[in-house]
């Protein structure tokens, strides 16, 4: 059980824009790169990038990285190396679902991206991220909105990039296919929200 994303649901009955991407793309390999185009005209400058991994770029259960998007993966990587790429999953790396650090070391392996350990799962980990970027020797991030938030999931990727205030990119169809009803819920839950006028939060200094 996910208790900061179930603890986190009582803030987005307050504010439901926290809910809502600064961007969406049908796919990772949609991704632009750099991540600052993503934004439209909106004066994003990304240094950093912090990447979901369960049907994001890897197939769920999985700790490679999903073949046909190889070749975006690796531009990404090429673009924003460490210290300025970091994986962040809610179940490689997590105390609760990996407490030996087993599928984190694997993932690490795999992507030459580091794996942030966490106890808290996100949308609750947003302090521990940017710990890690602004102490990471050679790192350039200053601030949270110089980073950007890539992942499938509204509840968890997307309300830890507005709890920080950094920027979300939303990749709405995932990997594989979720047939579960409460996420066809939630990729509908956007757009309704958009039609009642909220709007994505702006990102920290830009406020």
């Amino acid at each position: 059980m996910n208790v900061s994303a179930t603890l986190n649901a009582f803030r987005l009955l307050r504010n439901p824009s926290l809910c809502l991407p600064h961007a969406t793309i049908p796919t990772f390999n949609d991704l632009p790169v750099p991540l600052s185009n993503a934004f439209g005209n909106a004066e994003a400058d990304i240094r950093a990038v912090v990447l979901d991994k369960d049907n994001c770029f890897a197939v769920p259960k999985e700790n490679v990285v999903y073949k046909p998007y190889n070749d975006k993966f690796n531009s990404l990587l090429a673009h924003y190396p460490p210290p300025h790429i970091l994986i962040v999953s809610n179940s490689a790396g997590t105390s609760s679902s990996d407490p030996f650090g087993t599928a984190a070391s694997s993932l690490c392996s795999t992507t030459n991206i580091p794996v942030l350990q966490h106890s808290t799962k996100k949308p609750g980990c947003g302090p521990q991220i940017l710990q890690h970027f602004l102490t990471a020797p050679g790192s350039r991030v200053t601030l949270a909105d110089q980073i950007a938030v890539v992942g499938d999931r509204l509840f968890t990727d997307v309300m830890l990039a507005n709890l920080m205030g950094s920027w979300s990119v939303w990749v709405k169809d995932g990997v594989v296919e979720n047939r579960n009803p409460f996420i066809s819920l939630e990729k509908r839950l956007p757009e309704r929200l958009v039609r009642f006028g909220f709007k994505a939060p702006l990102p920290g200094s830009m406020r």
